[in-house]
């Protein structure tokens, strides 16, 4: 059973750091593009970082030069890195894998950044 289960969100303060993880259970992460989305409150989802079967990244205008997202294929399990975190990354943020044509999520980590 594909699983994706988020976890190292919570409270931070502007300026702070969060590492997200997201581990993976019943697949094998390598082989497929893994991304992360946030969804903040009245906004639709959107897709801040990407990474794909070679190491290539991609990245939202708003989280180029602040966020790093990676993979340890020992542990399956993908990485979002947060710095510089502000009020405006304050979301949900959830875990994506694409998987034989079909998409798969986590349940999604709350990020609150707020003094």
């Amino acid at each position: 059973q594909v699983q994706l289960v988020e976890s190292g969100g919570g409270l931070v303060q502007p300026g702070g750091s969060l590492r997200l993880s997201c581990a993976a259970s019943g697949f094998t992460l390598s082989p497929y593009v893994t991304r992360w989305y946030r969804q903040a409150p009245g906004k639709e989802r959107e897709l801040v970082a990407a990474l794909t079967v070679g190491g290539s990244t991609t990245y939202a205008d708003s989280a180029k030069a602040r966020f790093t997202i990676s993979r340890d294929s020992a542990k399956n399990t993908v990485y979002l890195q947060m710095n510089s975190l502000k009020s405006e990354d304050t979301a949900v943020y959830y875990c994506n894998a694409l998987i034989r044509g079909a998409n798969y999520w986590g349940r999604g980590t709350q990020v609150t950044v707020s003094s």
